[in-house]
């Protein structure tokens, strides 16, 4: 979804579409984490898809939608559903050794959104460049919050770290490809506008001039 932006036209808050898609993705990530769960042998942190939905969210929707659907997710799940890796919920996987991950998916949605919103201000998404962004705000960003967290709480120190490397890094690097891919697909079919009002800066810049 390319957010058009048109010159001298600022956006501002949010619209009752802005808060419908954050909802739409807030439900999306929830499906991706609950589907499709592998456990991993000698550790507690299954393998699931909810990594594609935090990518999948922020190149869609940009940084500020996208990082409202993951925090709306989250307070969910923190609240007590059953949505994070394992059907577990509650404030106390934050005592867990996901408790990285989950502490990670905000960052990582800002830094998605931010550099895709830079990346499609032309008005098109590149695969190979998506592909990056994802890899460095859906893999570096997470895995330099979670994996060493889970390393500290199960007490492994740098054999733990390796070892989650090597088990989850192939998914995570598939999740990016096909993030980069639908986003690119969504992009040539399907454009949206910036999230917010339209404001023009003129008309905005004249008001305040006559007020």
């Amino acid at each position: 979804m390319p957010t058009t932006r048109m010159p001298g036209v600022r956006y501002r808050g949010l619209t009752a579409r802005d808060l419908a898609l954050i909802a739409v993705f807030a439900a999306l990530i929830a499906v991706l984490s609950v589907s499709g769960q592998i456990a991993v042998p000698l550790s507690p942190v299954p393998i699931t898809l909810q990594t594609l939905g935090i990518m999948l969210a922020p190149a869609l929707l940009g940084w500020k939608r996208g990082a409202l659907a993951v925090a709306v997710f989250l307070a969910l799940g923190l609240a007590g559903l059953p949505l994070f890796a394992g059907g577990v919920g509650g404030l106390a996987v934050l005592a867990g050794p996901s408790a990285g991950f989950i502490v990670s998916w905000i960052p990582a949605a800002l830094v998605i959104g931010l550099l895709t919103d830079l990346l499609t201000r032309g008005g098109r998404y590149r695969f190979w460049a998506g592909l990056g962004v994802n890899i460095v705000g859906g893999i570096l960003v997470v895995y330099a919050v979670g994996v060493p967290w889970m390393g500290v709480a199960m007490g492994d120190g740098l054999l733990g770290l390796f070892t989650a490397m090597a088990v989850y890094l192939p998914g995570d690097l598939a999740k990016a490809v096909a993030a980069a891919l639908i986003a690119a697909a969504v992009y040539r079919a399907y454009p949206v506008p910036p999230a917010g009002r339209p404001v023009i800066e003129e008309d905005a810049a004249a008001t305040g001039e006559d007020a």
